[in-house]
């Protein structure tokens, strides 16, 4: 079956949305000279993140997807960002784990999770 493995963000500025998901999320970027779209590349593993210049019409900050992250303590992870500038909402409490949720520079709605994953 086939995985995923990447996801297009469609942004406003990407130098700015580049630096957003480095600086918060470890994130790396690779450019190649030939290509406008910057991949982000987890050291950690996991999906990447294709950052796009969107068209001057395009809406931005869709509802319809979530980027989750999954990190070990998130109340620490909060805490720390909110010292960076990234302030994410209140803690909520799923089915035994805790949730935040935040946006991006674009409005995409992003959220750190302690939900386990499922492999």
């Amino acid at each position: 079956m086939p995985k995923l493995n990447r996801v297009i963000l469609y942004v406003r500025d990407v130098e700015e949305t580049v630096a957003f998901y480095e600086r918060h999320f470890g994130f790396k970027a690779v450019r190649l000279s030939w290509d406008r779209i910057v991949e982000l590349v987890c050291p950690e593993g996991g999906a990447g993140i294709l950052v796009h210049a969107g068209a001057k019409g395009q809406k931005f900050g869709q509802v319809a997807v979530k980027l989750s992250f999954q990190v070990e303590d998130v109340e620490a992870f909060c805490a720390e960002r909110a010292a960076k500038g990234l302030v994410f909402g209140p803690l909520h409490k799923g089915d035994g784990y805790v949730f935040a949720n935040a946006k991006d520079p674009n409005g995409n709605s992003i959220s750190v999770s302690g939900r386990p994953v499922r492999e």
